[in-house]
């Protein structure tokens, strides 16, 4: 049996891993590579392996670096299976199109302003070629085994977002495990990673490997900000990824306004994708901290704003009040008109909270810019600028070190770093080489590991 690494390894996306027995190929992760040119350009190479030769995919979770590839591969001919927990399943059926439809909308820009070298620049996969690669989905229930072929698997929660799982192969006496995004065990709305069986092998995923979060109370910090806006007659814009963030968000306003600690202000998702993720959310309960009531309570306490009607008529609405919108890192969607209605009023916010990357508009305000460029027009950026942290996904490195601790591997296990920056992966290296006995290995790009297998 061997694995060879396709993506995830040596950065922070594009996840692709492809185990391989003598008569068995699976692709556990099949990632789009964003960010940098550089990396995005691997997404058009020749693919290195025969489409028709892969029996089958299994996904961790539905984030685009693990799952966003599989409409490539059945562009250029792939029927085999996919197999997801049915949350992830639900997830991929929202983002998948909505990615082939914006990788449509940004090809006709290119080709109308002359962007790009090729006469007619063409998407990835468009929306239609994303709906028709649904069709290969096949849920699966956590802890239920499946196999393909000579090789079994097994997913098991592991927090991050709704059906995030690791993976458990097993092939003639090896097992590897797939540790998928590594959630954190006091997430506010997702359950703790459960631990690992003893494996062999496990891909570990260092996102965080080298930053501990953030110690400072998020729900004060929340309430504070809320309060002081609120204070100054202003709205509060949010700018919030679309899958777990927007929910969380959510909830959190929803407690704080219960409680008392916050004034009950009007609320709008101004989001028609984080409010289909919201109703799956709902729908799936049982998979994360929140309740059927609460679910319900979000619904019965934030205005949902479906159209774009719905949407322009918020500026009508006095402050103060709350708006939670698109894109995260303010690099499109609906949180652009409202910063052109609102950024300029030195009484409104805008907070923030996730990571920002650089060159983003979320970034360039994060660091006081005073004007922001928002279709064609310079914005002046009045607005106090905000932060609220201790809100990600993903386990740091000493929550990594918990997680492997609690887990049943054995001193024997080999370890190989994956899905981190340059930085992060060698810093977890050092960290774990520390205070563990593991054998660690950081993957390299096209690394290929064979296993012997029991005869």
């Amino acid at each position: 049996m061997r694995l060879t690494f396709l993506g995830g390894s040596e950065t922070v996306t594009g996840s692709k891993y492809l185990l391989e027995t003598e008569s068995t190929r699976v692709l556990v992760d099949c990632g789009l590579f964003q960010g940098y040119k550089w990396l995005r350009e691997r997404n058009r190479q020749p693919l290195p392996l025969g489409i028709n030769e892969v029996d089958a995919i299994v996904l961790t979770h539905a984030h685009l670096d693990h799952s966003g590839f599989v409409p490539v591969l059945y562009k250029n001919g792939f029927r085999g299976p996919v197999y997801a927990h049915y949350g992830t399943v639900g997830l991929c059926q929202i983002l998948w199109p909505d990615s082939g439809r914006i990788q449509e909308e940004d090809a006709k820009f290119y080709q109308k302003h002359g962007l790009s070298r090729h006469a007619k620049p063409e998407p990835l996969y468009d929306e239609e070629t994303a709906e028709q690669a649904l069709r290969l989905m096949h849920g699966i229930e956590f802890e239920k085994s499946f196999s393909v072929g000579d090789i079994t698997f097994t997913m098991q929660p592991v927090g991050h977002i709704l059906g995030a799982a690791s993976v458990i192969a097993e092939h003639k006496g090896v097992r590897i495990g797939f540790s998928g995004d590594v959630g954190r065990p006091d997430d506010i709305l997702m359950c703790p990673p459960k631990p690992l069986p003893d494996v062999d092998y496990l891909l570990l995923e260092s996102t965080y490997g080298d930053r501990r979060h953030s110690t400072t109370d998020p729900w004060q910090q929340f309430a504070d900000i809320v309060n002081e806006t609120a204070a100054a007659g202003g709205v509060l814009m949010i700018p919030s990824f679309a899958v777990g963030r927007a929910q969380l968000l959510q909830h959190m306003l929803v407690t704080l306004m219960a409680e008392g600690r916050i004034p009950r202000l009007p609320i709008f998702l101004d989001s028609p994708m984080a409010i289909s993720v919201s109703d799956l959310y709902a729908e799936h309960h049982d998979y994360h901290r929140l309740s059927a009531g609460q679910c319900a309570a979000l619904e019965q306490s934030i205005l949902y704003t479906h159209s774009v009607d719905e949407s322009k008529a918020i500026a009508s609405q006095g402050a103060p009040h709350i708006i939670i919108a698109g894109s995260g890192m303010a690099t499109g969607g609906r949180i652009l008109h409202h910063f052109k209605h609102w950024l300029g009023d030195h009484r409104s916010t805008v907070l923030f909270s996730g990571h920002q990357a650089g060159g983003t508009r979320g970034a360039k305000m994060a660091q006081g810019v005073e004007r922001i460029k928002i279709h064609g027009q310079w914005i002046p950026v009045k607005a106090r600028i905000r932060q609220l942290d201790g809100l990600s996904g993903h386990a740091d490195y000493v929550e990594l070190e918990q997680w492997l601790a609690q887990s049943a591997l054995s001193k024997d296990t080999k370890i190989y770093l994956v899905h981190g920056e340059p930085d992060a992966l060698e810093a977890l290296s050092d960290h774990l080489k520390q205070t563990t006995s593991y054998d660690m290995h950081i993957a390299a790009y096209r690394q290929v590991l064979h296993f012997k297998t029991d005869a």
